[in-house]
Order: C-alpha cells, then structure tokens, then sequence
C-alpha cells in the first residue's frame, strides 16, 4: 500500500468531570486526510484545504506527530500528507488531534502496523504539544481507539477504553468564535480546595460506572464539573442557557467540549438528540453569533480508512 486515505474523527475532551483524562470521539464529523509514500525521506505537507494553516512540517501538529512516530523507525520512505480541514482550529472539538492522530496513524499503516493504535497515542501527543503547550492525551486517544477512553497515566502512558452504551449520543454546538486551548489553561487555578476535588473523583467514578452498567441517569448525573466549567464558561456566550435548554429537552448532562468554545450534550437515543440540538439553535439564533450544530452517535471505531 503505497496511499491511504483517512477519516479523522473530532472528539469531545474532559466530558465534564474528567479534565484531561476523559475525551469521546464523533461520528458525524471529523477530517480527511490523505498520505502517501515518497522515495524521499522526512515529512512534507504538500496541501491544507478549509483552514489556513502551516505547511512547513515543523509547525504543523500533523507534521511534528509524524516525525516523532519516524524517529523510532527506519523507515526507507518519506510521506506526503494532505489534510482536508472540516474541524475548525480553536473549536473545542479536537481539530489539532484529529491531524496529530491521522498523521501517526495512516504513517503507521503504511509502514505495516509497527505500532499498536496504544502506541500512536504518544507520538500523536508531540502534535497536542505543540498546539497548546502541553503533550495531553484527551483528544489524541479517542481519536485513535474509538469510543470513550480514559487516561489514567502519561508517564508512563496508560489509556483505557472505556465501554460506550448502544443509545449514547453527542450534540455539540460550536459557536463561531476561537477559544485557544493554551488560553484556556493560562485562566485556570493552580490549587483546588479538598471538598472541591472529592465532588470531582466522585462524578469521575460515578461517570465510568454509568458507562458500563449503561446506567444512562447515573452516567447524567455524573456529567458535573466543579473545577474546570465555572472558570471557562464566562468565555462562552449563553453557556448557562445552551445548558439550562439541554437538559429541559431531554439531555443526560451538558458541559464544555475540551477548551471551548463548543458545548456538548449527552442524551439517549438520537431522537433526544436532535431534539437538544433544535432547542440550543433557537438559544444561539437569539444570541447572533454564527454557529454549527453536530449530532452523533459515540463512534466506537476512532480513525477509519476510507
């Protein structure tokens, strides 16, 4: 195989309670990329369509992943990479993981599978450096093993892969504005009160119980964040209202996709779903800030070969 070509799901990162550790790839949009062999050594990026973003390999999140992944190979190829943008940059749903996790992953099939998708996440992790100034692993690992995934540990690294319930899904509003990731973190607090963080591990355990006993008013009553949300939400417009709206239509729970500025919502069953997506449009129309709006089934596969 000397081409693939690849989708790249976006993801939902923390899912309330599990600041850098919880993330959930999506199904219903994501990037395309296409990588190809060259007789050349290295990494060249030859085109970016939907975004405005770097070519050059070493400040494109793509191209640093890809080269990590090369430097523990010996690879006698090069690769050329094409990525076609449909995640917005700063849009809180994983646009730098989803060409982070694409580029290690094609890179990884056309060299024969030297890695498990386990041991993409690291390397795929040099991309979320880059971008954000700290090599996390919430976006990057749903990204490559599907469904929700769990970080227990970057050093060593040590992901799991959480059951996801038949009837989950995600709807995610993304209003049009950019909340950077390395902002986003500059106005969090150093230190949490003790109380604080009890409430935390609760919701965190309470939240992967609910997952696998598809406990679906546990998994709801988990999705509460008492460190993170308070903070950042003051830099989202209208994001007491998308919320409140959420759960009178029927969601589990709702929160902050990763940074920002996009909120999701958990609901059963993709009726509820779309319904939660109808009502938080009227909340954003009100508002007048342009907005997409995305439902989807929790994808259990992460990167898919097209």
């Amino acid at each position: 195989m000397n081409q693939i070509e690849l989708f790249c799901p976006a993801t939902i990162a923390n899912v309330s309670c599990g600041f850098d550790v919880l993330g959930l790839a999506l199904d219903s949009v994501g990037d395309r990329m296409v990588i190809r062999k060259t007789a050349e050594k290295g990494v060249r990026i030859t085109k970016i369509v939907g975004q405005t973003l770097p070519l050059d390999t070493h400040k494109n999140v793509a191209g640093v992943a890809a080269l990590a992944l090369l430097s523990k190979t010996d690879s006698a190829f090069g690769f050329e990479i094409e990525i076609y943008k449909n995640i917005k940059p700063g849009s809180g749903i994983g646009s730098s993981a989803a060409s982070s996790a694409g580029a290690v992953f094609g890179i990884n099939e056309l060299l024969g599978r030297p890695f498990s998708n386990h041991d993409l996440i690291a390397f795929a992790m040099e991309g979320e450096r880059l971008a954000s100034g700290v090599a996390h692993a919430d976006n990057v690992a749903p990204a490559l093993l599907g469904g929700v995934t769990l970080v227990r540990s970057t050093a060593p690294l040590d992901v799991l892969k959480i059951h996801t319930p038949s009837e989950l899904y995600a709807t995610v509003i993304h209003p049009q504005i950019e909340v950077k990731t390395s902002d986003a973190r500059e106005i969090l607090r150093s230190a949490v009160p003790l109380k604080t963080a009890i409430q935390q591990w609760g919701n965190v355990g309470g939240l992967i119980s609910g997952l696998y006993t598809e406990d679906y008013d546990l998994i709801g009553r988990s999705l509460e964040d008492h460190i993170v949300e308070p903070i950042r939400s003051i830099l989202i417009p209208a994001y007491n209202a998308v919320k409140e709206t959420s759960l009178k239509s029927g969601a589990l729970g709702a929160g902050i996709s990763g940074s920002g500025p996009s909120i999701f919502a958990l609901s059963k069953g993709m009726e509820v779903a779309e319904k939660v997506g109808d009502s938080i449009k009227k909340v954003y129309d009100k508002v007048g800030i342009d907005y997409d709006v995305h439902v989807s089934k929790i994808n259990t596969e992460g990167m898919k070969i097209l």
